[in-house]
């Protein structure tokens, strides 16, 4: 069974978490156990690689143009954040399947929590009442991917209302608090944690 490091990184700046991140796939050789990391951001507005929309308000939070796919979103406080820094060719996985992995664990989670959960076609994420929960962008290099899923627990979505979440106009955005759930940030991260690893660990 391949290795998995789990990293609990706590209330992070995303910039350099994102040259950490870059360090470490870069740097990583064949040996080099698998990490997901589970933090929070300050707030933060980044985009994807092909996304140059700019939020309309909100001055004062960060706008970061980074390398993963997908547009634009926002982070904050009780927002959970997964980056798996998976070795796609060691596991002989592409980078979908990553995707669909990270996504239906956030759907059995919300199962577990009586929430109906789905996903959209074309627009990678989970969906609960046609309004989106949790976002996901990776980035492959060298094999490996980096970047990940935030899944909105209990935050200020109003960040939200200045951008079009993900480049689809008038989509809004949920969170587990307005779904009557009082999950704490920490016990939705160690739930994640837990259902990703028994996910990968069976590839």
């Amino acid at each position: 069974m391949l290795e998995i490091v789990v990293r609990e990184l706590g209330l992070c700046e995303y910039l350099p978490t994102w040259e950490r991140m870059k360090s470490f796939t870069s740097s990583r050789v064949a040996e080099t156990p698998d990490e997901i990391w589970l933090l929070q951001h300050f707030p933060v507005f980044t985009q994807g690689q092909s996304c140059f929309d700019v939020p309309v308000g909100h001055e004062g939070i960060q706008v970061v143009h980074s390398d993963r796919g997908g547009q634009i979103t926002y982070h904050g406080p009780g927002q959970i954040i997964v980056y798996p820094l998976i070795d796609l060719k060691r596991r002989k996985i592409g980078v979908k399947t990553v995707v669909h992995l990270l996504e239906q664990c956030v759907i059995d989670y919300l199962a577990n929590v009586s929430i109906s959960g789905e996903r959209i076609q074309g627009a990678p994420g989970v969906y609960v009442g046609g309004h989106k929960i949790a976002a996901l962008g990776l980035r492959v290099r060298h094999g490996a991917c980096y970047h990940g899923l935030s899944l909105n627990v209990d935050m200020d979505l109003l960040p939200f209302s200045s951008i079009e979440p993900c480049g689809y106009p008038g989509l809004e955005v949920t969170q587990l608090r307005e779904l009557g759930v009082a999950d704490s940030c920490e016990h939705v991260q160690e739930d994640l944690s837990r259902r990703i690893r028994r996910q990968l660990e069976r590839l």
